[in-house]
Protein backbone atom coordinates (compact mmCIF):
# COMPACT_ATOMS: atom_id res chain seq x y z
CA UNK A 1 0.00 0.00 0.00
CA UNK A 2 2.92 2.22 0.64
CA UNK A 3 4.58 1.38 -2.31
CA UNK A 4 1.69 2.36 -4.24
CA UNK A 5 0.81 5.31 -2.61
CA UNK A 6 4.21 6.76 -3.24
CA UNK A 7 4.56 5.23 -7.17
CA UNK A 8 0.79 7.37 -7.39
CA UNK A 9 1.80 10.57 -5.57
CA UNK A 10 1.36 12.97 -8.48
CA UNK A 11 -2.13 11.39 -9.71
CA UNK A 12 -3.19 11.42 -5.90
CA UNK A 13 -2.00 15.65 -6.03
CA UNK A 14 -4.04 16.10 -9.04
CA UNK A 15 -6.79 15.12 -8.26
CA UNK A 16 -7.25 16.94 -4.21
CA UNK A 17 -5.86 19.91 -6.48
CA UNK A 18 -9.46 19.59 -8.79
CA UNK A 19 -11.32 18.67 -5.67
CA UNK A 20 -9.94 21.59 -3.66
CA UNK A 21 -10.86 24.05 -6.52
CA UNK A 22 -14.63 23.69 -5.62
CA UNK A 23 -14.24 25.06 -2.43
CA UNK A 24 -13.98 28.30 -3.73
CA UNK A 25 -10.69 28.91 -1.87
CA UNK A 26 -8.50 31.51 -3.35
CA UNK A 27 -6.52 29.20 -6.45
CA UNK A 28 -3.31 30.85 -5.63
CA UNK A 29 -3.10 29.43 -2.02
CA UNK A 30 -4.80 25.95 -3.38
CA UNK A 31 -1.84 25.96 -5.71
CA UNK A 32 0.60 26.64 -3.74
CA UNK A 33 -0.06 24.87 -0.52
CA UNK A 34 -1.21 21.71 -2.19
CA UNK A 35 1.85 21.35 -3.83
CA UNK A 36 3.98 22.48 -0.77
CA UNK A 37 1.44 19.30 1.56
CA UNK A 38 2.43 16.73 -1.42
CA UNK A 39 6.39 17.64 -0.97
CA UNK A 40 6.42 17.25 2.23
CA UNK A 41 4.49 13.62 1.75
CA UNK A 42 6.41 12.75 -1.35
CA UNK A 43 9.86 13.32 1.07
CA UNK A 44 7.98 11.14 3.75
CA UNK A 45 7.59 8.55 0.98
CA UNK A 46 11.43 8.87 -0.50
CA UNK A 47 10.17 9.96 -3.84
CA UNK A 48 11.14 13.43 -3.31
CA UNK A 49 13.92 14.80 -1.64
CA UNK A 50 14.03 17.68 1.31
CA UNK A 51 16.76 19.74 -0.78
CA UNK A 52 14.15 20.32 -4.51
CA UNK A 53 12.27 22.75 -2.23
CA UNK A 54 15.60 25.02 -2.09
CA UNK A 55 14.62 24.88 -6.48
CA UNK A 56 11.22 26.88 -5.83
CA UNK A 57 12.94 29.74 -5.18
CA UNK A 58 14.96 30.45 -8.04
CA UNK A 59 12.00 29.37 -9.92
CA UNK A 60 9.76 31.66 -8.73
CA UNK A 61 11.88 34.62 -8.44
CA UNK A 62 13.91 34.54 -11.47
CA UNK A 63 11.27 32.44 -13.49
CA UNK A 64 8.25 34.49 -12.76
CA UNK A 65 9.52 37.57 -10.11
CA UNK A 66 12.36 38.62 -12.76
CA UNK A 67 10.98 37.51 -15.89
CA UNK A 68 10.96 40.78 -18.37
CA UNK A 69 7.96 39.37 -20.58
CA UNK A 70 5.23 39.30 -17.65
CA UNK A 71 6.09 43.35 -16.85
CA UNK A 72 3.53 43.97 -19.94
CA UNK A 73 1.08 42.03 -17.86
CA UNK A 74 0.15 44.98 -14.79
CA UNK A 75 0.69 47.27 -17.76
CA UNK A 76 -2.15 45.56 -19.97
CA UNK A 77 -3.86 45.68 -16.89
CA UNK A 78 -3.86 49.60 -16.01
CA UNK A 79 -5.05 50.25 -19.66
CA UNK A 80 -7.96 48.58 -19.75
CA UNK A 81 -8.91 49.88 -16.02
CA UNK A 82 -7.89 53.46 -17.37
CA UNK A 83 -10.19 53.03 -20.62
CA UNK A 84 -13.11 51.20 -18.93
CA UNK A 85 -13.53 53.98 -15.56
CA UNK A 86 -12.88 57.02 -18.12
CA UNK A 87 -15.72 56.86 -20.23
CA UNK A 88 -13.36 56.29 -22.97
CA UNK A 89 -15.53 52.85 -23.73
CA UNK A 90 -18.73 54.27 -23.61
CA UNK A 91 -18.61 57.12 -26.62
CA UNK A 92 -16.73 54.92 -28.69
CA UNK A 93 -20.13 52.46 -28.32
CA UNK A 94 -21.96 55.29 -29.00
CA UNK A 95 -20.11 55.96 -32.20
CA UNK A 96 -20.58 52.25 -33.34
CA UNK A 97 -24.32 52.82 -32.47
CA UNK A 98 -23.87 55.76 -35.24
CA UNK A 99 -22.45 54.12 -37.96
CA UNK A 100 -24.71 50.50 -37.35
CA UNK A 101 -27.73 52.01 -36.66
CA UNK A 102 -29.51 50.82 -40.53
CA UNK A 103 -27.77 47.25 -40.68
CA UNK A 104 -30.00 44.94 -38.91
CA UNK A 105 -29.94 44.06 -35.76
CA UNK A 106 -27.72 47.48 -35.64
CA UNK A 107 -27.09 48.01 -31.61
CA UNK A 108 -26.17 44.33 -31.43
CA UNK A 109 -23.56 44.57 -34.00
CA UNK A 110 -22.37 47.67 -32.28
CA UNK A 111 -22.01 45.74 -29.11
CA UNK A 112 -20.16 42.87 -30.85
CA UNK A 113 -18.16 45.88 -32.64
CA UNK A 114 -16.94 47.51 -29.59
CA UNK A 115 -15.97 44.09 -27.23
CA UNK A 116 -13.92 43.34 -30.41
CA UNK A 117 -12.06 47.41 -29.66
CA UNK A 118 -12.00 46.50 -25.90
CA UNK A 119 -10.54 43.54 -26.27
CA UNK A 120 -7.71 44.81 -28.45
CA UNK A 121 -7.20 47.56 -25.40
CA UNK A 122 -7.98 45.83 -22.08
CA UNK A 123 -7.73 42.37 -22.12
CA UNK A 124 -9.93 42.00 -18.43
CA UNK A 125 -12.71 40.73 -19.16
CA UNK A 126 -14.32 41.39 -16.35
CA UNK A 127 -14.53 44.85 -16.85
CA UNK A 128 -15.46 44.77 -20.53
CA UNK A 129 -18.61 42.54 -19.29
CA UNK A 130 -19.42 44.76 -16.30
CA UNK A 131 -19.14 47.89 -18.29
CA UNK A 132 -20.89 46.87 -21.78
CA UNK A 133 -23.76 45.48 -19.25
CA UNK A 134 -24.09 48.78 -17.94
CA UNK A 135 -23.92 50.57 -20.74
CA UNK A 136 -26.01 48.39 -23.70
CA UNK A 137 -28.05 46.48 -21.98
CA UNK A 138 -30.22 49.23 -20.79
CA UNK A 139 -30.22 50.70 -24.37
CA UNK A 140 -31.20 47.20 -25.66
CA UNK A 141 -33.97 46.46 -23.34
CA UNK A 142 -35.41 50.17 -24.44
CA UNK A 143 -35.10 49.05 -27.97
CA UNK A 144 -37.07 46.13 -27.62
CA UNK A 145 -34.50 43.41 -27.60
CA UNK A 146 -35.13 39.80 -26.66
CA UNK A 147 -33.48 39.07 -23.08
CA UNK A 148 -31.63 35.66 -24.32
CA UNK A 149 -30.44 37.83 -27.69
CA UNK A 150 -29.32 40.95 -25.27
CA UNK A 151 -27.51 39.30 -22.53
CA UNK A 152 -25.72 36.38 -25.19
CA UNK A 153 -24.42 39.57 -27.20
CA UNK A 154 -23.02 41.33 -24.32
CA UNK A 155 -21.55 38.21 -22.38
CA UNK A 156 -20.24 36.71 -25.75
CA UNK A 157 -18.77 40.39 -27.13
CA UNK A 158 -17.20 40.98 -23.65
CA UNK A 159 -15.33 37.23 -23.71
CA UNK A 160 -13.43 38.30 -27.04
CA UNK A 161 -10.67 39.71 -24.96
CA UNK A 162 -9.42 36.87 -23.68
CA UNK A 163 -7.96 36.05 -27.14
CA UNK A 164 -7.63 39.05 -29.38
CA UNK A 165 -4.38 41.08 -28.41
CA UNK A 166 -2.61 41.93 -26.54
CA UNK A 167 -3.94 39.21 -24.22
CA UNK A 168 -3.09 38.52 -20.95
CA UNK A 169 -3.89 34.74 -21.95
CA UNK A 170 -1.89 35.06 -24.67
CA UNK A 171 1.30 36.82 -22.18
CA UNK A 172 1.07 33.71 -19.48
CA UNK A 173 0.57 31.22 -21.80
CA UNK A 174 3.83 32.27 -24.15
CA UNK A 175 5.98 32.33 -20.44
CA UNK A 176 4.74 28.98 -19.80
CA UNK A 177 5.53 27.07 -22.89
CA UNK A 178 8.63 29.42 -23.77
CA UNK A 179 7.20 30.72 -27.18
CA UNK A 180 7.40 34.77 -27.92
CA UNK A 181 4.43 37.07 -27.05
CA UNK A 182 4.82 38.74 -30.26
CA UNK A 183 4.24 35.29 -31.95
CA UNK A 184 1.29 34.52 -29.91
CA UNK A 185 -0.32 38.10 -30.28
CA UNK A 186 0.27 37.63 -34.67
CA UNK A 187 -1.11 34.15 -34.55
CA UNK A 188 -4.12 35.20 -32.27
CA UNK A 189 -5.60 38.25 -34.30
CA UNK A 190 -7.15 36.21 -37.26
CA UNK A 191 -8.57 33.72 -34.88
CA UNK A 192 -10.13 36.71 -32.38
CA UNK A 193 -11.52 38.40 -35.29
CA UNK A 194 -13.32 34.89 -36.70
CA UNK A 195 -15.00 35.05 -33.43
CA UNK A 196 -15.77 38.20 -33.82
CA UNK A 197 -17.39 37.91 -37.63
CA UNK A 198 -19.08 34.79 -36.64
CA UNK A 199 -20.91 36.01 -33.68
CA UNK A 200 -22.04 39.19 -36.43
CA UNK A 201 -22.96 37.31 -39.44
CA UNK A 202 -25.29 35.49 -36.42
CA UNK A 203 -27.00 38.12 -34.98
CA UNK A 204 -27.50 39.83 -38.68
CA UNK A 205 -29.07 36.71 -39.83
CA UNK A 206 -31.32 36.15 -37.03
CA UNK A 207 -31.99 39.98 -36.82
CA UNK A 208 -33.00 39.48 -40.54
CA UNK A 209 -35.12 36.69 -40.23
CA UNK A 210 -36.96 37.72 -36.85
CA UNK A 211 -37.00 41.41 -36.33
CA UNK A 212 -39.07 41.24 -33.71
CA UNK A 213 -35.98 39.93 -31.75
CA UNK A 214 -33.49 42.89 -32.42
CA UNK A 215 -35.72 46.07 -33.44
CA UNK A 216 -34.13 48.62 -35.75
CA UNK A 217 -32.72 51.59 -34.38
CA UNK A 218 -34.48 54.71 -35.26
CA UNK A 219 -32.87 56.98 -38.04
CA UNK A 220 -32.21 60.25 -35.98
CA UNK A 221 -29.84 58.62 -33.34
CA UNK A 222 -27.03 60.29 -32.87
CA UNK A 223 -25.56 63.55 -34.43
CA UNK A 224 -28.16 65.85 -36.01
CA UNK A 225 -25.89 66.52 -39.02
CA UNK A 226 -22.35 66.20 -40.87
CA UNK A 227 -20.28 68.25 -39.02
CA UNK A 228 -21.74 67.03 -35.34
CA UNK A 229 -20.99 63.07 -37.00
CA UNK A 230 -17.38 63.71 -37.79
CA UNK A 231 -16.60 65.49 -34.58
CA UNK A 232 -17.78 62.07 -32.96
CA UNK A 233 -15.84 60.27 -35.21
CA UNK A 234 -13.08 62.27 -34.46
CA UNK A 235 -13.42 62.84 -30.65
CA UNK A 236 -14.26 59.17 -29.78
CA UNK A 237 -13.81 57.02 -32.33
CA UNK A 238 -10.43 57.56 -34.08
CA UNK A 239 -8.44 58.02 -31.09
CA UNK A 240 -8.63 54.58 -29.32
CA UNK A 241 -8.71 52.84 -32.87
CA UNK A 242 -5.45 54.03 -33.27
CA UNK A 243 -4.15 53.69 -29.57
CA UNK A 244 -4.47 50.01 -30.70
CA UNK A 245 -3.06 50.58 -34.19
CA UNK A 246 0.36 51.91 -31.92
CA UNK A 247 0.17 49.17 -29.25
CA UNK A 248 -0.04 46.23 -31.51
CA UNK A 249 1.26 47.49 -34.74
CA UNK A 250 4.34 48.54 -33.34
CA UNK A 251 4.61 44.84 -31.32
CA UNK A 252 4.17 43.62 -34.93
CA UNK A 253 6.56 45.83 -37.32
CA UNK A 254 9.16 44.86 -34.70
CA UNK A 255 9.32 48.25 -33.37
CA UNK A 256 8.73 47.57 -29.50
CA UNK A 257 8.39 44.61 -27.86
CA UNK A 258 5.13 43.44 -26.14
CA UNK A 259 6.47 45.22 -22.58
CA UNK A 260 7.59 48.47 -24.14
CA UNK A 261 4.14 48.48 -26.67
CA UNK A 262 2.40 47.63 -23.21
CA UNK A 263 3.63 50.83 -21.53
CA UNK A 264 2.97 52.79 -24.50
CA UNK A 265 -0.77 51.45 -24.31
CA UNK A 266 -0.73 52.64 -20.52
CA UNK A 267 0.30 56.04 -21.37
CA UNK A 268 -1.69 56.52 -24.22
CA UNK A 269 -5.05 55.17 -22.37
CA UNK A 270 -3.88 58.33 -19.47
CA UNK A 271 -3.41 60.47 -22.61
CA UNK A 272 -7.27 60.24 -23.89
CA UNK A 273 -8.66 59.70 -19.95
CA UNK A 274 -6.97 63.58 -19.76
CA UNK A 275 -7.64 64.61 -23.21
CA UNK A 276 -11.86 64.02 -22.30
CA UNK A 277 -11.49 65.43 -18.74
CA UNK A 278 -11.98 62.51 -16.88
CA UNK A 279 -8.11 62.17 -15.11
CA UNK A 280 -8.52 63.93 -11.55
CA UNK A 281 -6.81 62.60 -8.59
CA UNK A 282 -9.67 60.69 -7.15
CA UNK A 283 -10.31 59.03 -10.64
CA UNK A 284 -6.80 58.08 -11.21
CA UNK A 285 -6.37 56.75 -7.21
CA UNK A 286 -9.37 54.67 -8.30
CA UNK A 287 -7.71 53.40 -11.50
CA UNK A 288 -4.34 52.36 -9.48
CA UNK A 289 -6.14 50.71 -6.94
CA UNK A 290 -8.17 48.65 -9.40
CA UNK A 291 -5.53 47.86 -11.53
CA UNK A 292 -3.08 47.01 -8.57
CA UNK A 293 -5.75 44.44 -6.95
CA UNK A 294 -6.26 42.46 -10.47
CA UNK A 295 -2.30 42.48 -10.62
CA UNK A 296 -2.07 40.98 -7.23
CA UNK A 297 -4.25 38.64 -8.16
CA UNK A 298 -3.01 37.49 -11.29
CA UNK A 299 0.32 37.24 -9.71
CA UNK A 300 -0.69 35.76 -6.66
CA UNK A 301 -1.76 32.51 -9.07
CA UNK A 302 1.98 32.59 -11.39
CA UNK A 303 3.41 31.83 -8.07
CA UNK A 304 1.01 28.98 -6.70
CA UNK A 305 0.94 27.34 -10.44
CA UNK A 306 4.99 27.19 -10.21
CA UNK A 307 4.79 25.27 -7.24
CA UNK A 308 2.23 23.16 -8.14
CA UNK A 309 4.40 22.24 -11.45
CA UNK A 310 7.31 21.67 -9.99
CA UNK A 311 6.20 19.33 -7.50
CA UNK A 312 4.07 17.41 -9.82
CA UNK A 313 7.06 16.80 -12.43
CA UNK A 314 9.67 15.91 -9.53
CA UNK A 315 6.98 13.38 -8.15
CA UNK A 316 6.98 11.93 -11.67
CA UNK A 317 3.79 13.64 -13.17
CA UNK A 318 4.89 13.43 -16.57
CA UNK A 319 5.50 9.57 -16.53
CA UNK A 320 1.77 9.07 -15.37
CA UNK A 321 0.07 11.28 -17.61
CA UNK A 322 1.87 9.23 -20.79
CA UNK A 323 0.63 6.18 -18.79
CA UNK A 324 -2.84 7.20 -18.85
CA UNK A 325 -3.27 8.10 -22.77
CA UNK A 326 -1.77 4.84 -23.62
CA UNK A 327 -4.00 3.31 -21.22
CA UNK A 328 -6.72 4.78 -23.38
CA UNK A 329 -5.67 3.96 -26.39
CA UNK A 330 -4.67 7.58 -27.30
CA UNK A 331 -1.16 7.11 -29.42
CA UNK A 332 -1.57 9.16 -32.40
CA UNK A 333 -1.14 12.92 -32.02
CA UNK A 334 -4.68 13.63 -33.42
CA UNK A 335 -6.26 11.45 -30.61
CA UNK A 336 -4.07 12.95 -27.73
CA UNK A 337 -5.06 16.43 -28.97
CA UNK A 338 -8.62 15.87 -29.29
CA UNK A 339 -8.78 14.73 -25.81
CA UNK A 340 -6.63 17.81 -24.24
CA UNK A 341 -9.26 19.94 -26.43
CA UNK A 342 -12.55 17.99 -24.90
CA UNK A 343 -10.71 17.96 -21.67
CA UNK A 344 -10.48 21.68 -21.72
CA UNK A 345 -13.94 22.45 -22.83
CA UNK A 346 -15.46 20.39 -19.92
CA UNK A 347 -13.51 21.82 -17.45
CA UNK A 348 -14.50 25.09 -18.32
CA UNK A 349 -17.75 24.50 -17.45
CA UNK A 350 -16.30 24.21 -13.49
CA UNK A 351 -13.06 25.85 -13.48
CA UNK A 352 -11.66 29.51 -14.50
CA UNK A 353 -9.47 29.88 -17.72
CA UNK A 354 -6.08 30.94 -15.49
CA UNK A 355 -6.32 27.90 -13.32
CA UNK A 356 -7.26 25.21 -16.19
CA UNK A 357 -4.14 27.17 -18.39
CA UNK A 358 -1.89 26.59 -15.57
CA UNK A 359 -2.68 23.28 -14.54
CA UNK A 360 -3.20 21.74 -18.24
CA UNK A 361 -0.46 23.16 -20.30
CA UNK A 362 2.30 21.61 -18.05
CA UNK A 363 0.72 18.00 -17.85
CA UNK A 364 0.32 17.78 -21.41
CA UNK A 365 2.54 20.32 -22.82
CA UNK A 366 5.51 18.06 -22.67
CA UNK A 367 3.69 15.07 -24.10
CA UNK A 368 2.18 16.90 -27.23
CA UNK A 369 5.44 18.69 -28.17
CA UNK A 370 7.10 14.96 -28.69
CA UNK A 371 4.31 14.60 -31.17
CA UNK A 372 4.88 15.45 -35.14
CA UNK A 373 1.76 16.10 -36.53
CA UNK A 374 3.34 16.42 -39.90
CA UNK A 375 2.04 18.05 -43.35
CA UNK A 376 -0.99 19.71 -41.61
CA UNK A 377 1.55 22.43 -39.96
CA UNK A 378 3.93 22.70 -42.46
CA UNK A 379 7.57 23.62 -41.44
CA UNK A 380 9.18 24.89 -38.58
CA UNK A 381 9.26 22.20 -36.10
CA UNK A 382 8.29 22.46 -32.21
CA UNK A 383 7.75 26.48 -31.99
CA UNK A 384 4.93 26.23 -35.10
CA UNK A 385 2.86 23.07 -33.06
CA UNK A 386 3.27 25.22 -30.04
CA UNK A 387 1.90 28.53 -31.41
CA UNK A 388 -1.30 27.03 -33.40
CA UNK A 389 -1.61 24.67 -29.74
CA UNK A 390 -2.02 27.86 -27.77
CA UNK A 391 -4.16 29.62 -29.49
CA UNK A 392 -6.65 26.35 -30.01
CA UNK A 393 -5.94 26.82 -25.95
CA UNK A 394 -7.05 30.17 -25.72
CA UNK A 395 -10.15 29.53 -28.59
CA UNK A 396 -11.58 27.00 -26.17
CA UNK A 397 -11.12 28.54 -22.97
CA UNK A 398 -13.15 31.30 -24.55
CA UNK A 399 -16.17 28.65 -23.73
CA UNK A 400 -14.97 28.93 -19.90
CA UNK A 401 -16.28 32.17 -19.57
CA UNK A 402 -19.85 31.15 -21.13
CA UNK A 403 -20.53 27.74 -20.09
CA UNK A 404 -22.52 27.08 -16.69
CA UNK A 405 -22.36 26.48 -13.64
CA UNK A 406 -19.30 28.56 -13.34
CA UNK A 407 -18.41 30.16 -16.31
CA UNK A 408 -17.43 33.78 -14.71
CA UNK A 409 -18.53 36.16 -17.42
CA UNK A 410 -22.14 35.11 -15.99
CA UNK A 411 -21.47 35.86 -12.76
CA UNK A 412 -19.99 39.26 -13.95
CA UNK A 413 -23.43 39.93 -15.76
CA UNK A 414 -25.96 38.29 -13.14
CA UNK A 415 -24.60 41.05 -10.30
CA UNK A 416 -24.78 43.66 -13.20
CA UNK A 417 -28.23 43.09 -14.51
CA UNK A 418 -31.87 44.66 -13.85
CA UNK A 419 -33.85 41.48 -11.61
CA UNK A 420 -36.00 41.08 -14.90
CA UNK A 421 -33.39 39.33 -16.24
CA UNK A 422 -32.63 36.05 -14.90
CA UNK A 423 -29.71 32.91 -14.64
CA UNK A 424 -32.49 31.70 -17.09
CA UNK A 425 -32.26 34.26 -19.70
CA UNK A 426 -28.64 34.15 -19.59
CA UNK A 427 -28.09 30.22 -19.53
CA UNK A 428 -30.53 30.61 -22.94
CA UNK A 429 -28.83 33.90 -24.71
CA UNK A 430 -25.35 31.97 -24.34
CA UNK A 431 -25.97 29.38 -26.03
CA UNK A 432 -25.41 29.89 -29.46
CA UNK A 433 -22.80 32.01 -29.15
CA UNK A 434 -21.05 29.05 -27.46
CA UNK A 435 -21.76 27.00 -29.78
CA UNK A 436 -19.88 29.75 -32.51
CA UNK A 437 -16.86 29.48 -30.35
CA UNK A 438 -16.96 25.79 -30.86
CA UNK A 439 -17.46 26.09 -34.45
CA UNK A 440 -14.60 28.40 -34.75
CA UNK A 441 -12.13 26.34 -32.69
CA UNK A 442 -12.82 23.68 -35.35
CA UNK A 443 -12.25 25.95 -38.25
CA UNK A 444 -8.77 26.56 -36.51
CA UNK A 445 -8.15 23.00 -35.61
CA UNK A 446 -8.78 22.48 -39.54
CA UNK A 447 -7.39 24.91 -40.71
CA UNK A 448 -4.08 26.15 -38.85
CA UNK A 449 -2.66 28.77 -41.58
CA UNK A 450 -6.09 31.11 -39.49
CA UNK A 451 -3.37 31.60 -36.59
CA UNK A 452 -0.01 30.94 -38.47
CA UNK A 453 0.02 32.77 -41.45
CA UNK A 454 0.38 36.36 -39.96
CA UNK A 455 3.01 35.65 -37.53
CA UNK A 456 4.46 33.68 -40.95
CA UNK A 457 4.35 37.10 -42.65
CA UNK A 458 5.98 39.32 -40.81
CA UNK A 459 8.24 37.00 -39.68
CA UNK A 460 7.98 35.30 -35.99
CA UNK A 461 7.81 32.28 -37.96
CA UNK A 462 9.68 30.11 -40.96
CA UNK A 463 7.67 28.16 -43.23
Amino acid sequence: MVTWIGEHLAAILFVTLAALLFTGYPVAFVLGGVAIFFGVIGILFDVFQPMQFFNLLPRIWGGVAANPILVAVPMFIFMGTVLERSGVANDLLHALQVITRRIPGGLAMSVTLMGTIMAATTGIVGASVVMLTLVALPAMMQRGYQKELAVGTIASAGTLGILIPPSIMLVIMGDLLQVSVGTLFAAAVFPGLLLSVLYLVYICALSFWRPELAPPLPADIGPKNAAEFWSMILKSFLPPTFLITLVLGSIFGGWATPTEAAGVGAAGALVLAWFNGRLGFKALNAMIESAALTNALVFFIFFGATLFAFVFRALGGDEIVTGMLKAMGLDTGWEILAFVMILVFVLGFFFDWIEICLIVLPVFAPVLKAIDFGPHLGEGGVIVFLTWFIILMSVNLQTSFLTPPFGFTLFYMKGTVPPSITMAHIYRGIIPFVLLQVMGLALVLAAPELALWLPRKVGFLSY
